[in-house]
C-alpha cells in the first residue's frame, strides 16, 4: 500500500505545481494584456507662452521663477516712457488737426455767407479741404488710440490662474513683440495621460473610474477617463513632394502595439500631492460601470 501512495503523492504535488504555475501565467497574461492599466502615464497641463504685444526694453520684472500668479497679475513692463511720449504725440497730432479743421470750416462758412460774390471752384475746394481736414482729425484720433492700446499693453499680465517656471527675464532685456518671453503653467489645465497599449482600447469607456499613483508618491489619486486621442502620427508613411504618400516597403513579424493617449480627469487629489507637470505616473482603469 505505501508503495503507491509515494507515487500519487508525488504525481499529486507535481500536478498542483503544474497548476499553480498555469494559473500564475493566466493571470501574469491577463493582467499584461488585458488589463487596462499602464506606466506609461504623465502628468501634463497647457502652458501658456507669455509673449508682449509690444517691442522694447523690459523695464521691469515683477515676478520671480516658481511664482503663483492670479489673472490680472502684473508680469513685467515693457518701455513705458517711450510708448507714453508716443501716446503724448499722438495727442498733439489731434489738436493740429482739429485746428486745422475748425479753420476749413470757417472758410466754408463765410464763402456761404458771401453766396455768389465767391467763384464756384473756390467754394468746392473750400468744401473739400473741410472734408480733408476731418478725414485727417479721425485718422490722428486712430492714432491717438493705437497708442493709447500699445502703452496700455506694455504691462503684461497674466491671463490664467498658474505657477511661472524657468523664468530668464530680466530688466534690461529686449523682447520683440510676438516673441515668447516666459511661461506660465496653467492650474486649470492639470491633468494625467496615461499611453494604453491598442490592445488594450476595448476594456476603457469614457467616464469610467481610474486610479492613478505617481512616481515616488504611496497616495493614489482619483479620476476617470475623460478623452481618448482620436489619432497619432503613422511612422509608416509619410508625403513626398509630388503630395504622394510614401509608404514603408518592409514590414516586420513581430508587431508591437500603438500607445494611445487617454485622458484622466483627476477628481479628488490627496493633500500635499504635487501635480508637476511632466511627473510620471501608473495609471489604472477601474472595472467599475461608467459614469
Amino acid at each position: 500500500m505505501r508503495d503507491w501512495l509515494a507515487p500519487i503523492g508525488r504525481l499529486t504535488i507535481t500536478l498542483l505545481l503544474v497548476l499553480a504555475a498555469l494559473l500564475v501565467a493566466l493571470w501574469l497574461w491577463h493582467r499584461y494584456e488585458r488589463d487596462p492599466w499602464t506606466r506609461d502615464g504623465h502628468v501634463r497641463a497647457d502652458i501658456v507662452r507669455i509673449t508682449p504685444d509690444v517691442s522694447g526694453l523690459v523695464t521691469e520684472v515683477a515676478i520671480r521663477d516658481n511664482q503663483h500668479v492670479e489673472p490680472g497679475d502684473l508680469l513685467f513692463v515693457v518701455d513705458r516712457p517711450r510708448f507714453r511720449l508716443t501716446l503724448e504725440q499722438a495727442n498733439a497730432a489731434i489738436q493740429s488737426a482739429r485746428a486745422t479743421l475748425n479753420q476749413a470750416r470757417r472758410e466754408a462758412a463765410r464763402d456761404i455767407a458771401l453766396g455768389d460774390l465767391v467763384a464756384r471752384e473756390t467754394h468746392e475746394q473750400n468744401v473739400a479741404r473741410v472734408a480733408t481736414a476731418a478725414a485727417a482729425l479721425a485718422q490722428a484720433e486712430s492714432n491717438r488710440n493705437q497708442a493709447a492700446l500699445n502703452l496700455q499693453r506694455t504691462m503684461v499680465r497674466a491671463t490664467v490662474s498658474g505657477t511661472i517656471t524657468n523664468l530668464d527675464l530680466h530688466p534690461g532685456d529686449y523682447v520683440a513683440a510676438g516673441q515668447q518671453a516666459l511661461a506660465l503653467v496653467d492650474d486649470g489645465s492639470i491633468r494625467v495621460e496615461g499611453y494604453f497599449e491598442e490592445t488594450k482600447l476595448p476594456q476603457i469607456r469614457l467616464g469610467q473610474r481610474a486610479r492613478v499613483l505617481l512616481m515616488g508618491d504611496a497616495t493614489p489619486i482619483e479620476g476617470h477617463v475623460d478623452s481618448i486621442a482620436a489619432g497619432i502620427s503613422d511612422t509608416e508613411r509619410s508625403n513626398t513632394g509630388n503630395l504622394l504618400p510614401n509608404v514603408n516597403p518592409t514590414f516586420t513579424w513581430v508587431r508591437l502595439a500603438q500607445r494611445i493617449p487617454v485622458r484622466i480627469k483627476l477628481d479628488r487629489v490627496p493633500n500635499g500631492t504635487r501635480l508637476i507637470a511632466g511627473r510620471t505616473a501608473t495609471v489604472t482603469i477601474l472595472p467599475q460601470a461608467a459614469r
